[in-house]
């Protein structure tokens, strides 16, 4: 399977430049996918070494033979313990491509997609338990209203939280064509992609617990850096660039920065880029997935 099919990477030279990698350094991509962007970190390495994680089977598939790279086969999440059982302590620079790659999108079966029926999944880990399915047909009410309204920012969550616990208790929900057509009438009209779209990234990051296996793999980022290493995350929504962009002014998802006895902020990272880095209308134009991207670049404090 060739990158280029599994996934085009955005911003690669942006992401790559970021980084701004040693030759002998040791890097890690913590969202390795179709390995674009490792094979591009590669390029600028000599005797250094890169670790890729990645918890989807099919990510595999796209390993380069490169005595330079190692696999990990596990959630980012855990990128502090599994470094460790390589031996590894801090690292120089941490690069993460976040949210779901064109392969995952692209394959009817996984479940990710309203352009395709298949079956209610929406796991990037394919041995987790919890799939898109149980989420609609056991969640209660509530819980369902909260998902919807905060991770998929919908605006009649309420409404449509109860019509699922409704509809469910005569068929419970299958497949994603089936739970499509059964949006429809909730969507408004003429945004009715745009809908589906928001109700499907509410079960995906469910499914996945993706905000706080963000939360844990950015903290534990911080951690494994060593000073003047850098952190690179490329966001694809709000809910998750808030967090990265949060870490990087406060040095902590929320509340108010702090500061020392002279007034200077304590935080461990210093932003590199002036806000979000955008991708360029080419960029767009070529690859329509790179409109909603946000880069942002830091830089490990002390010394």
């Amino acid at each position: 399977m060739t990158e280029s099919v599994y996934h085009i990477p955005v911003m690669l030279a942006q992401c790559t430049e970021g980084l701004s990698i040693k030759p002998n350094g040791v890097y890690v991509d913590v969202t390795f996918g179709g390995g674009g962007h490792s094979r591009e970190i590669l390029k600028h390495l000599e005797e250094g070494h890169l670790y890729g994680f990645d918890q989807d089977q099919d990510a595999l598939a796209n390993v380069p033979e490169d005595g330079r790279f190692t696999i990990v086969q596990a959630n980012f999440r855990d990128i502090k313990r599994y470094l460790r059982l390589y031996g590894v302590k801090q690292v120089d620079g941490i690069l993460a491509d976040l949210g779901i790659s064109s392969h995952q999108i692209d394959e009817p079966g996984r479940g990710f997609s309203t352009r395709f029926s298949g079956s209610l999944d929406m796991r990037m880990n394919q041995s987790a338990e919890l799939s898109a399915k149980d989420v609609l047909n056991t969640y209660e009410e509530s819980k369902l209203h909260k998902i919807l309204g905060i991770y998929g920012e919908v605006k009649n969550a309420k409404t449509l939280a109860k019509a699922i616990v409704a509809e469910r208790a005569f068929k419970p929900f299958d497949t994603t064509e089936g739970f499509t057509a059964f949006l429809k009438k909730f969507a408004p009209k003429g945004k009715d992609f745009k809908y589906y779209a928001q109700v499907f990234q509410a079960l995906r990051i469910e499914v996945n617990d993706e905000m706080g296996a963000l939360e844990e793999m950015l903290l534990s980022a911080v951690d494994v850096l060593k000073p003047g290493g850098r952190l690179v995350v490329m966001s694809y929504h709000s809910l998750e660039d808030r967090l990265v962009k949060n870490l990087i002014a406060k040095g902590k998802f929320q509340g108010e920065v702090e500061k020392d006895f002279y007034g200077n902020l304590i935080r461990p990272l210093e932003p590199v880029s002036r806000g979000a880095i955008m991708a360029d209308e080419a960029e767009v134009a070529a690859n329509p997935r790179a409109r909603s991207a946000k880069l942002r670049i830091a830089e490990k404090t002390g010394k």
